[in-house]
C-alpha cells in the first residue's frame, strides 16, 4: 500500500484562516443555491400548489429510487443575469429503478416554466451529458415554451434541443417525456420526439397552437382538451403512450417504463471501496485565501481517493505537477494535480506521457486545477515552453478516456486548457468556492494593460497620467476579479456546479458511476504531431 501521509497542521493559524475563508464562501454559495430552490418566489409557489401540483424537485424526488442521491447540475445557471437563478429548469443525474438517468424538470413557478437563453444552454449541456454517458433522458415537462421577449436569442439555437432528442433516440438512448401541464408550440415537440410519452389527465396540454392562435389562424373555435388534452392524445392522436390519473400516477408509470427498458451499464458496479484515511472535513482548510500561496495537492488527494492510496508517477521530475494512479469509489483513475501553480516544460512533458499511459490502459483522468499557466520569460521560451505546453494540450485534446475536472484554486491562461478546462469537453467539471479562472490574474492583467498604455504614450512622445493609470488599474482589477469568481462562471455554465469541497469525493463517485454506463476506450495513437 502506498498510503499518503498528511502533514496538514489543523492547529496552525494559517489553517484556521483558510477554513474561515472557505466557510464564508460556502455561506454565500448556500444563499445563492437558496434562490434557485425558491423558484419564482413564495407567491408563485403557493399559486402552483393551490392548483394541486407538485414542484419540480418534488416531482424528481418521487421519480427517484428512495434514499438515493440526486446530483443536480448547473444549479446557478443565469446567476448575475436578468433571469432567475437556476434558469427555470432543474437538471441532474439520479437513479430510477436502479438505472442512472439524466433528468430535466421545468420549474413552472418561474414564468410558467418558459425557457430563456440560459435555460436553453442548461438543457443542451444536459443533453450532451446524456449522449456522452448513454444515460436515459427523462423530461418532466410543464412549460409554455420560449420566453417570448428573449425569442431572438432562443429560436434559432433552440432547435438543437429537438435535434438532440432524435440523436439520443437514434443512438439507442431512451427518452421519456412526462407531461404535467403546458407543452405548447415548439415545446410540443418534446413529447413528439421522445420514445415514451406519459400525460396527466386534465392537466397536460400538448398542441402546436392553443385556442387563441387557432382562432386567429383559421377561425376555428376550440378548447384546450379537444386540441391537446391528455385524453384526446391517448384516445385519438396516439401521441400519449400512457394516460395518468394524476402526478404521482404519472411518475409511477415513468418508473415502470424505465424498469422495462433493460438499459444496462457497459461496466458493472465497482463494488465497495475503503474510505480515505484522512478526514474530508479538513478539505475546508487546505486552499489559501490568497491563491498566490501554494499548497500541496497531495493533501487533497489523500482525502479523496480510496484508502488514501496513491501511486505517484515521476515524483522527482516536473514537481510542479503531481501525477499518479488511484481508485475512487472502486473506479481506477489517473490524477493530474497542480502543485506550485506554474507549468514548466518538464511538467508539460510529464503530463503528456501520463495521459498517453492512461489511454493505453483505458483509465479515466481526474484533473485538479491550481495553475497560473505556463511559465514565461526568455529562458523558458528558449527552452521550448511553447512546444512543450502544446504537447500537453495536444495530449489532453486527443485523449479518448473520460476526463473529470475540479477547479480548486487558480485556473488561468493556457494552463486552464492544458488541465482540461471546459473547452476541452471533460465529461464533468466542478469548481470549489475558492476557485478563480480567467486569462490571467487580475493584478497581472491590469499591469499588462498599464504597461501597454505607458509604452504607447512614450512612443507618441506624450506625458503619462499616473493618476488616471492608477484608477484604470483599480477598475480593471475589480472587473477581472468579479468575472473570475466561481459564481459568475457557473452562472454562464462554464462548470457543472460549484460544490462544497467536502462533497468532492461523493460528486466524483457519482460521475464515475455515470461514466461507466457508456463503453470507452483510450486513444491508441491518434494524437496530433508532438513537437519534440
Amino acid at each position: 500500500m502506498t498510503v499518503l501521509a498528511s502533514s496538514l497542521d489543523t492547529g496552525a493559524p494559517e489553517y484556521a484562516e483558510n477554513r474561515a475563508a472557505m466557510r464564508e464562501k460556502l455561506a454565500a454559495l448556500e444563499a445563492e443555491h437558496a434562490k434557485a430552490l425558491a423558484g419564482g418566489g413564495e407567491k408563485y409557489v403557493e399559486r402552483h400548489r393551490a392548483r394541486g401540483k407538485l414542484l419540480a424537485r418534488e416531482r424528481i424526488e418521487l421519480l427517484l429510487d428512495p434514499d438515493t442521491p440526486f446530483l443536480e447540475l448547473s444549479p446557478l445557471a443565469a446567476w448575475g443575469s436578468e433571469y432567475t437563478v437556476g434558469a427555470s429548469l432543474v437538471t441532474g443525474i439520479g437513479v430510477v429503478e436502479g438505472v442512472e438517468c439524466l433528468i430535466t424538470a421545468n420549474d413552472p413557478t418561474v414564468r410558467g416554466g418558459a425557457s430563456n437563453p440560459w435555460s436553453l444552454r442548461k438543457a443542451l449541456r444536459a443533453n450532451d451529458i446524456a449522449l456522452a454517458n448513454r444515460l436515459p433522458c427523462v423530461s418532466l415537462v410543464e412549460s409554455g415554451g420560449a420566453d417570448l421577449p428573449s425569442q431572438k436569442e432562443i429560436f434559432i439555437p433552440g432547435g438543437a434541443v429537438f435535434r438532440d432528442l432524435t440523436r439520443l433516440s437514434a443512438a439507442g438512448i431512451p427518452t421519456i417525456a412526462v407531461v404535467f401541464g403546458n407543452s405548447t408550440a415548439g415545446g410540443a415537440y418534446i413529447p413528439g420526439m421522445s420514445d415514451h410519452v406519459i400525460m396527466v389527465k386534465d392537466r397536460a396540454k400538448v398542441f402546436l397552437g392553443g385556442p387563441p392562435l387557432v382562432k386567429m389562424a383559421t377561425g376555428e373555435e376550440s378548447d384546450d382538451e379537444s386540441l391537446g388534452g391528455a385524453d384526446m392524445h391517448a384516445r385519438v392522436s396516439g401521441l400519449a403512450d400512457h394516460f395518468a390519473l394524476d402526478e404521482p400516477d404519472a411518475l409511477r408509470q415513468a418508473r415502470r417504463v424505465i424498469a422495462r427498458l433493460d438499459h444496462r451499464k457497459a461496466y458493472g458496479d465497482p463494488g465497495p471501496a475503503e474510505p480515505p484515511r484522512h478526514d474530508e472535513e479538513e478539505l475546508l482548510g487546505i486552499v489559501p485565501e490568497d491563491l498566490r500561496t501554494p499548497f500541496d495537492p497531495r493533501e487533497v488527494i489523500a482525502r479523496l481517493v480510496d484508502g488514501s492510496d496513491f501511486d505517484e508517477f515521476k515524483p522527482l521530475y516536473g514537481p510542479s505537477l503531481v501525477t499518479g494512479w488511484a481508485a475512487l469509489h472502486g473506479c481506477p483513475v489517473g490524477i493530474l494535480a497542480n502543485a506550485r501553480g506554474v507549468l514548466f516544460s518538464a511538467e508539460s512533458q510529464k503530463a503528456a506521457q501520463f495521459i498517453q499511459l492512461a489511454n493505453q490502459r483505458d483509465i479515466p483522468l481526474l484533473f485538479l486545477h491550481n495553475t497560473t499557466g505556463y511559465m514565461v520569460g526568455a529562458e523558458y521560451e528558449q527552452g521550448g515552453i511553447i512546444k512543450h505546453g502544446a504537447m500537453m494540450i495536444n495530449a489532453v485534446a486527443n485523449s479518448k478516456v473520460p476526463h473529470l475536472s475540479v477547479l480548486m484554486g487558480a485556473s488561468y491562461g493556457a494552463g486552464h486548457y492544458g488541465m482540461c478546462g471546459r473547452a476541452f469537453d471533460p465529461r464533468f467539471l466542478f469548481a470549489w468556492p475558492s476557485a478563480k479562472s480567467a486569462v490571467m490574474g487580475p493584478q497581472q492583467l491590469a499591469g499588462v494593460l498599464s504597461l501597454v498604455a505607458r509604452q504607447s504614450a512614450a512612443a507618441k512622445g506624450r506625458p503619462y497620467d499616473d493618476e488616471a493609470d492608477a484608477g484604470l488599474r483599480a477598475m480593471v482589477e475589480q472587473q477581472i476579479e468579479s468575472e473570475s469568481l466561481p459564481l459568475f462562471l457557473s452562472g454562464r455554465l462554464y462548470d457543472d456546479g460549484v460544490i462544497d469541497p467536502r462533497d468532492t469525493r461523493t460528486v466524483l463517485g457519482l460521475c464515475l458511476s455515470a461514466i461507466r454506463t457508456a463503453p470507452f476506450e483510450g486513444a491508441r495513437g491518434g494524437f496530433g504531431v508532438f513537437r519534440m
